[in-house]
């Protein structure tokens, strides 16, 4: 059995309002940390910037997520960041997690626009969901909060894909010793 786990969390484009014109969200920033499940820790944190095509980072992404766009311009283009997934991080076969299903269906949105292959496997968690009915709540907390339920600091920055997928990995973690991760 494969005790890792891919812990994804993405950034987009963003605005205040509605997107400009001809604009769309697109992913600008992957963050990945590895969760080794048996041994009960997270063993890598990834950053993937990636180039946006079809929309610019405005003052308000800036400002919610620290990116800017001379970043995002050094990044790796979408398809590229998508292979670079599955043949680095084996994304395709390992298991995977994110805080609610706003990362899946914006890879399947973007994948589908861009023709670029989905780089992930069907093994699917929403750690929102596993969270929310371990803790008996009666609605879904965000990252943030469910840090605090859980007496977990927020580590980093709050809308920093990379800091992202560690915090989300450390719920995961909290989780599975408490017996509440699906194996």
């Amino acid at each position: 059995m494969d005790t890792l786990l891919n812990v994804i969390d993405v950034e987009a484009t963003c605005w205040q309002g509605q997107p400009p014109p001809g604009a769309v969200s697109e992913i600008i920033e992957i963050g990945l940390t590895v969760v080794d499940l048996a041994a009960r820790e997270r063993t890598a944190k990834h950053r993937i910037l990636v180039r946006p095509r079809r929309s610019t980072v405005s003052a308000f992404c800036t400002e919610l997520t620290g990116l800017t766009q001379a970043e995002v311009d050094t990044g790796i283009e979408y398809a590229d960041a998508c292979r670079l997934l599955s043949q680095e991080h084996r994304a395709d076969s390992r298991p995977w997690a994110s805080w609610g299903d706003y990362d899946r269906n914006q890879f399947q949105r973007q994948c589908k626009a861009t023709g670029t292959r989905y780089p992930f496997g069907s093994r699917h968690t929403n750690v929102k969901v596993r969270f929310t009915e371990a803790r008996g709540l009666r609605r879904r907390p965000g990252m943030d909060a469910a840090l605090q339920i859980a007496g977990l600091p927020l580590e980093g920055r709050h809308h920093s894909g990379a800091d992202d997928a560690w915090n989300i990995a450390a719920l995961v973690l909290g989780l599975a010793a408490d017996g509440e991760w699906p194996e």
